[in-house]
């Protein structure tokens, strides 16, 4: 009776999203690839390990409240204000607890929150695609660079809204012609991005000893209300699903499906990741795919878990999709997590995977190609928290 409630789970989640799930054409799976790629004499502009401007920036040790930490956060806001629209609202979610390394002192945690949302459209009705990382690092061993954990996913998530953000803009300035014209607004959904701190132990991994950042932002939204009558009642509740990247940027990794609620999600992106194969979009030719449980039934499906950030907002009801190795690479907690051991073409073939789901489910259609309309000067504030 279990597998059968489980299968008639998976059929109906399926069935719900796909309403809402628009797929990309060919033609604009064909635009994610880059019209040259770089080469050992040009090295990648932004995931060189050593000179790429998006990610060797991060790959450096990032122990909440060092030097290290505050200069990747300085790097994460200048990335913003570079290279995105300023309707981005920027938010930093501060909070400090002890640890068990650092005794009696508080040591400060810190996430930052990017989050864009259709102009015409208020906090409460807002569904949020929500897409995270953690961006701290290992307390000890002393100089740890953690790369694949988890530099490479921020530098991923910081990267697809790039690859996305004009084609946003196009989509609702269209939208709102549209209204203008008396056709009405009804899009209510929108993107945001967390960067999550104190993801990692400072002693031993335990409840109390891990998730710092993600136990107290899971904890404040869910204690933050919005105006009466809103569509949503908290942040958390807002959250259509939360996508977390951990452990990414190694050759050859395979992506488990670890939650049947959330199985319609992993199959449409590893639908992407297939369409692209075919279309030559992508540069590594693995022995497998990286998401290759596509066909996973209702009672493939265990209890078990990778525990990491997801875990205080999945408790509170949240619908999670984990996109984290299994095995880990082998690099994991070793001094060798660090950019020599990187595999780039991964790398970039994660950015396209990754942009391409993103651009599908905000419904990013005919908007990614160039000659589409332009975007609005980017003249407006920053709100910034």
């Amino acid at each position: 009776m279990r597998r059968l409630l489980t299968s008639l789970l998976l059929l109906l989640t399926q069935i719900h999203h796909a309403v809402t799930y628009t797929p990309l054409s060919d033609t604009s799976l064909r635009h994610l690839h880059p019209a040259t790629k770089p080469s050992s004499h040009y090295p990648d502009p932004d995931f060189d390990p050593v000179h790429g401007a998006l990610l060797a920036p991060i790959l450096h040790p990032r122990v909440p409240g060092t030097p290290g930490h505050a200069r990747v956060q300085a790097h994460f806001v200048a990335f913003v204000r570079a290279h995105l629209h300023p309707s981005w609202r920027l938010e930093w979610h501060n909070t400090t607890s002890t640890t068990p390394a650092t005794g009696d002192a508080q040591v400060p945690f810190q996430n930052l929150i990017l989050r864009r949302d259709p102009p015409w459209a208020a906090p409460g009705e807002v569904a949020r695609l929500t897409l995270a990382a953690h961006y701290d690092s290992l307390y000890r061993p002393e100089g740890f660079v953690g790369a694949v954990d988890s530099a490479v996913p921020c530098a991923v998530l910081l990267s697809v809204a790039r690859a996305v953000d004009e084609a946003l803009t196009r989509r609702w300035e269209g939208m709102e012609d549209a209204a203008a014209e008396g056709l009405g607004l009804e899009e209510e959904k929108g993107v945001q991005i967390l960067l999550l701190d104190g993801e990692e132990a400072w002693v031993e991994w335990s409840d109390r000893d891990s998730l710092y950042g993600s136990r107290a932002l899971a904890e404040a939204w869910e204690d933050t209300r919005y105006e009466s009558g809103s569509s949503f009642t908290t942040p958390l509740q807002a959250i259509s699903l939360f996508v977390l990247l951990d452990l990414l940027g190694a050759a050859e990794p395979n992506i488990p499906s670890y939650f049947p609620t959330t199985h319609w999600a992993y199959r449409n992106l590893a639908k992407v990741e297939e369409r692209l194969r075919k279309l030559g979009v992508l540069e590594t030719e693995p022995r497998m795919p990286f998401l290759g449980e596509s066909e996973k039934e209702g009672a493939q499906f265990f209890r078990g878990f990778v525990a990491d950030d997801h875990i205080p907002f999945m408790r509170r009801g949240v619908d999670i999709l984990h996109i984290i190795p299994a095995p880990f690479p082998s690099v994991w907690h070793t001094m060798n997590d660090d950019g020599a051991h990187l595999d780039v073409p991964t790398i970039r073939d994660w950015v396209r995977i990754m942009t391409a789901f993103v651009a599908e489910w905000m419904d990013l259609e005919g908007h990614l190609l160039p000659g589409k309309g332009k975007p609005r000067k980017k003249n407006a504030e920053r709100e910034e928290l």
